[in-house]
Parts: C-alpha cells; sequence; structure tokens
C-alpha cells in the first residue's frame, strides 16, 4: 500500500469508507494495490470487455422488457411497436441485438486467447471451470432471447433445438414437455422463455463475480506463462497502467459495436426473423444465429440423432476437460513450437464448422462437417495429450522481469 492510500480520506468517500470500506475494496482488486503481470497484452483487455458487454445487455434487455409482450398473438407486434413507437426503441433495440453477437465474439476470442497461452493449467482450474459455465449460461440466455421476437426462425427454431431433448432415453419426451409447457411450441413456451431469459443474466452475473475472485487469488496469467517471483520486479499496479490500456480498448471496442449498430445492425441477424411466426409454414433452411453455427454443424454432422445431441454438449464440456487432457509443464504457446501451429489449426477448424453449420446439411457438407468435428475432437482427446508427453518446448525465461528489461 502507498503512502498516499494508507491516509485515511475525508469528507464524504471518507464517511462512506469508514461504515462500508467500498472504495478500499475496489483500489485492492483492480487499482493500484492490485498487483498485475508487468508483461500483458492487449489480448488481456477482452475479459474486461466481456464485462461491459454484460452490462451493456441487462441494461438494455432491462428497458425492453418493459415493453416486451410476452403472448404469442403479441410478442412479434410489440417488438414492432418498440421499433417504431416507443422513443429511441430502434437503438436499444439494435444495441441489444448487435450486443449479443459482440459479446460471443469478445467471449470467444478471450477463450483462444486462454487456450494459446495455457490460462486453464493449474493452479486456475476453477477459474477455468468457472469460465466454461459463463459459456453455458451465455448460450443458454442467447438461445431464450432468440425466441422472443417470434419471427419464423425464432419459432422454428424453438421448435428444432428444444425436440432435440427428446433423443435422450427415458427422462427426453418428460424434458420437452416441461420446456415447451404443454405439447408444442406456444404461449407457455414462450412465457418461460422469457422469464428465464431475464433472469439467466443475472446468474451469470454471480458466476462472473466468482470468475474474478477466483482470479484474484493467484493473480492473471501472461503472455509468457511463467509464475510471478517477485513482485516488485515482475508485476505493476492494475491501476493506471492496465486501466489506461483497458480505456483505450474500449474506444476500439465501442467504434465497431457503433458501425454495426448505425450501419448494418440486421447483418449478424437472419432475415426471416422478420415475418412472424407461422406454424403452417417451415423454412427452406433453418439455423441458429452465427455463434452457434460451430456446434449446430458438430448436431448435424453425427448421423445419430442422440449421438448428434452428446456430441454438441461435448464439444463445450470438453473444454472444462482441459487442464487433465493437456499435460504439457509449459503454459504459453510461446514456448511450444508444434502446440503453437496446431493452435491455429483448431482455430481454423472452428471457423470451418460455423461456415459448415450455415450451409445445408446434404451433398459434400455433410463429408465436411464430419471431417472437421473429427478433427475438433482429435485436437482435444488425441493432439493434446500426445504433445504434453513428446513435445520438447523452448527455454523458459528466468523471470517476467527479466524477459520485459531483455525485449526493452
Amino acid at each position: 500500500m502507498s503512502a498516499a492510500s494508507s491516509q485515511p480520506s475525508k469528507g464524504v468517500i471518507g464517511w462512506i469508507e469508514h461504515r462500508l470500506p467500498i472504495f478500499s475494496f475496489i483500489d485492492h482488486s483492480l487499482g493500484s494495490q492490485y498487483p498485475a503481470p508487468r508483461n500483458l497484452n492487449y489480448w488481456w483487455n477482452f475479459g474486461s470487455l466481456a464485462g461491459v458487454c454484460l452490462v451493456v445487455q441487462i441494461l438494455t434487455g432491462l428497458f425492453l422488457a418493459m415493453h416486451y409482450t410476452p403472448h404469442v398473438n403479441h410478442a412479434f407486434d410489440s417488438v414492432e411497436d418498440i421499433m417504431r413507437n416507443v422513443n429511441y426503441g430502434w437503438l436499444l433495440r439494435y444495441i441489444h441485438a448487435v450486443g449479443a453477437s459482440m459479446f460471443f465474439i469478445v467471449v470467444y476470442i478471450h477463450i483462444f486467447r486462454g487456450l494459446y497461452y495455457g490460462s486453464y493449467k493449474a493452479p486456475r482450474e476453477i477459474l477455468w471451470w468457472l469460465g466454461v459455465l459463463i459459456l453455458l449460461l451465455m448460450m443458454a440466455t442467447a438461445f431464450l432471447g432468440y425466441v422472443l421476437p417470434w419471427g419464423q426462425m425464432s419459432f422454428w427454431g424453438a421448435t428444432v433445438i428444444t425436440s432435440l431433448f427428446s433423443a435422450f432415453p427415458i427422462v427426453g419426451e418428460s424434458i420437452v414437455t416441461l420446456l415447451w409447457g404443454g405439447f408444442s411450441v406456444d404461449n407457455p413456451t414462450l412465457n418461460r422463455f422469457f422469464v428465464l431469459h431475464f433472469v439467466l443474466p443475472f446468474a451469470i452475473v454471480g458466476v462472473v463475480v466468482l470468475h474474478i475472485w477466483a482470479l484474484h487469488v493467484h493473480g492473471s496469467n501472461n503472455p509468457l506463462g511463467i509464475d510471478v517471483k517477485d513482485k516488485r520486479k515482475d508485476c505493476i499496479p492494475f491501476h493506471p497502467y492496465y486501466t489506461a490500456k483497458d480505456y483505450f480498448g474500449f474506444g476500439v471496442f465501442f467504434l465497431v459495436f457503433a458501425w454495426f449498430v448505425f450501419f448494418s445492425p440486421n447483418s449478424l441477424g437472419h432475415p426471416d426473423n422478420y415475418i412472424p411466426a407461422d406454424a403452417m409454414v417451415t423454412p427452406a433452411h433453418i439455423v441458429p444465429e452465427w455463434y452457434f453455427l460451430p456446434f449446430y454443424a458438430i448436431l448435424r454432422a453425427i448421423p445419430d440423432k442422440l449421438g448428434g445431441v452428446l456430441a454438441m454438449f461435448a464439444a463445450v464440456l470438453v473444454l472444462a476437460a482441459l487442464p487433465w487432457l493437456d499435460k504439457s509443464k509449459v503454459r504459453s504457446a510461446r514456448f511450444r513450437p508444434v502446440y503453437k501451429w496446431m493452435f491455429w489449426v483448431f482455430v481454423a477448424d472452428c471457423v470451418i464448422l460455423g461456415y459448415l453449420g450455415s450451409q445445408p446439411a446434404e451433398g459434400a457438407f455433410v463429408l465436411y462437417s464430419r471431417l472437421a468435428t473429427a478433427y475438433y475432437f482429435f485436437h482435444f482427446f488425441v493432439l493434446l495429450p500426445l504433445l504434453g508427453k513428446h513435445e520438447k518446448p523452448l527455454p523458459l525465461p528466468e523471470s517476467i522481469g527479466t524477459a520485459v528489461l531483455a525485449k526493452a
């Protein structure tokens, strides 16, 4: 603690601090008293950007919920009313819709950064598990929210995805009936989805708090993937050094965000969702939002319904097993020459799966989906364990401070 921060505050802040030490808590967690590795780069911005996205989604969602009507006869019209008649309703809706895509972009980059730099390795396993749980809650919340406008893709997406649970033996039909609130996707379904979509973001907030708590126990990982040995040489205060980098990242992020909101708000969605839901007209090609497409491709790549559902869930849950699948003692891909190349092949495979998920499940697309799915699981269950045993890593630096000074 610096001399300035150790002095008791005066005035209103001092009065509050004496009764509820909130300001010292913030300073200790995200301020000048929180030591962070001195070599963090801009890839570490995406954690704070994810928090900003979550706040934006919650605030815009609260205002949209004030005008939304969760009824199959009025949901589509209420969304149109928000767009046309509510003051700045169009802006709120576009920020919320585009914000969901931006949230997933930020989180996916955050995950890939963790994969590249080995942030899932000991002693940060629980931190990583909490991150996987946040991803699962995000996916559930986004799916529920996609149903609420009650357009064609909303209705048929809900019908297809919820029907997948019927593949589970014995309990499958009961799960589908529970989700639907009856024997088809109808008004009880929409009501349930609206309530869950409203509540789940607050559950995400709770897990995020645990995620940050776990992060502060052992501190942030860093691009070198080595532990802090001497805080005086290896660390710098989080504020002002990294808050300045975060503010710059916020500026760039919101420029991209604003471009989509004001110039191309519908480019990340599907045009069929501007058609009212009709149970008698099936769309030619039912596709989820873009951020689900890789998992949708994996689902369709398996010829068996139950196998496809299990593979789709396994594609996410396998991330939780990474600390045990990757046995390498070296965290960062900077010192793992073979893993570095395999990481980028894996990223390319995920992009290919996303493209294949947007295409019809016919012809060569089915074959390509199966090959890409096979490589996805090959990367985790075969490649990572083999590299952990046989790859020869490069020599690690003596310390973070030594590496930073040598680079300078």
